[in-house]
């Protein structure tokens, strides 16, 4: 087994749904990734919006299946994180595929002005209003809410934001509580910085809410590691649930869970995880407890980013050169970097699917990529499922290009797109794929890769 393809073929399953290997070279989605580099050159950044409807319409269909399964009385809604990417094709590809939106921002606000604008959102959609807001935030959220966006749910995040909206909403309007969960057992801190604590809600409800013009509609439950088939995921979802039972009492008006965190995407070819069972393990455990404490189910809201557009991304680079540092250590220097380019990488230690774009059929071996910026940390030397990297050879008569993929969630806003970045490296440029009625693909350039001049006037030159 010397060849890069055989390597692959007695690793994993492959191929898989989303990678094909034709010709020697790597398809993604079915997009001839090698095409798109000839017509635009790398690095780049490249969106297949299709893959944003795919996830959504199925996370539709496996809580619904289990709702209808347990004959759940209460109803399904999706709502896209839009922190997680807040380019203009993303939120409507999104909003097409029968999506609400959640907001975390002040500056959200406008993007929900002009998409209503627009007419891809109506004010009826869900517009989830969380994060602790400063006072442009307070204000443009309190808009929205005189201007008749009638599902627009404030989302309480500390014990104070209720009064500015007493003060300031003329009419009845509807709001939410986050909950203040706790942290996993290995984290700095016990409880969560955001949301009000358990103990708090009941009386700030019965003293603050109760009598007011507002109706509490909905809890927000969030952990940071997302929903995962653990004891520490199942304890909070459950003690989250006898909280919204204990409030239901004496609370009619709440109707309605939002259950954030989201599902994973494929970090690795080996990636497993059953999607269904847990939209049914979570309708089963909320039923559950509802019945055991004789209150009706809540409508259930998911609140979803990097699984909403995470799997649409990817990211390509070619190697400029390599280079043998000591007698084990080679390196494959690419153009572009993982600091600006993929921070998820050098930040948060993340990884993603990496997979070359050509000469499958040549020798591989170990290799380390390193990234153009003078930073030591900008590298990347493990997988996700092994601590090595592999990759075809380096062949100075023909560039080998590669590529990171499910990289659609948060690089851009991380790395500060169309900004400042070290070693003033560019911002890549951006292709979106679409698909057409007929179900063809067509390729646009979004950007082009940033210029010095913009960076020069941010700068102040």
């Amino acid at each position: 087994m010397r060849k890069y393809s055989d390597l692959i073929d007695q690793t994993y399953d492959f191929p898989t749904k989303e990678f094909k290997v034709k010709k020697n070279e790597l398809h993604f989605h079915d997009v001839d990734l090698m095409n798109i580099i000839k017509k635009y050159g790398t690095p780049l950044k490249l969106t297949y919006l299709p893959k944003i409807s795919e996830n959504i319409d199925f996370a539709h269909q496996i809580f619904e299946k289990a709702i209808k399964k347990h004959k759940y009385e209460g109803t399904y809604t999706y709502a896209y994180c839009t922190k997680s990417s807040h380019f203009q094709f993303v939120l409507e590809e999104a909003l097409a595929s029968n999506s609400h939106i959640e907001t975390s921002s002040a500056f959200d606000v406008p993007i929900v002005r002009n998409l209503y604008d627009s007419g891809k959102l109506t004010k009826e959609h869900f517009i989830i209003c969380n994060g602790f807001k400063r006072p442009l935030y307070l204000e443009n959220v309190t808009q929205l809410l005189n201007e008749g966006f009638e599902n627009c749910i404030p989302i309480l995040d500390n014990l104070n934001e209720f009064d500015f909206y007493l003060e300031n909403v003329k009419d009845e309007f509807q709001i939410g509580i986050r909950v203040a969960a706790d942290e996993e057992p290995n984290f700095a801190f016990y409880t969560s910085r955001l949301g009000i604590r358990y103990g708090d809600i009941l009386p700030y409800y019965q003293e603050k809410i109760k009598e007011s013009k507002a109706k509490l509609k909905m809890l927000h439950f969030f952990i940071n590691t997302g929903i995962k088939d653990s004891a520490y995921y199942w304890s909070e979802l459950s003690r989250f649930i006898y909280k919204y039972c204990e409030l239901k009492k004496v609370c009619p008006e709440l109707d309605s869970v939002d259950i954030g965190g989201g599902f994973p995407i494929k970090n690795s070819l080996a990636f497993e995880y059953d999607y269904e069972y847990m939209a049914e393990q979570i309708v089963e455990n909320i039923q559950w407890i509802c019945k055991k404490n004789h209150v009706p189910v809540p409508n259930i809201f998911t609140e979803f980013g990097s699984y909403t557009v995470g799997e649409s991304g990817a990211t390509i680079y070619s190697v400029l050169d390599q280079k043998l540092q000591n007698d084990k250590e080679l390196w494959y220097m690419m153009d572009g970097s993982f600091i600006t380019h993929m921070p998820d990488v050098w930040g948060t230690n993340n990884k993603f699917i990496l997979l070359p774009i050509n000469h499958w059929k040549s020798h591989f071996h170990k290799v380390n990529l390193g990234g153009l910026t003078c930073d030591s940390m900008d590298y990347y030397d493990s997988e996700a499922h092994i601590s090595e990297v592999f990759l075809p050879q380096y062949d100075e008569n023909e560039t080998l290009y590669f590529g990171f993929f499910n990289t659609g969630a948060y690089q851009e806003s991380l790395g500060g797109y169309g900004g400042i970045q070290h070693c003033l490296i560019p911002a890549p440029k951006h292709v979106i794929v679409k698909k057409d009625k007929g179900g063809n693909l067509h390729d646009e350039l979004f950007a082009p890769e940033q210029e010095s001049e913009a960076m020069m006037k941010i700068l102040g030159y």
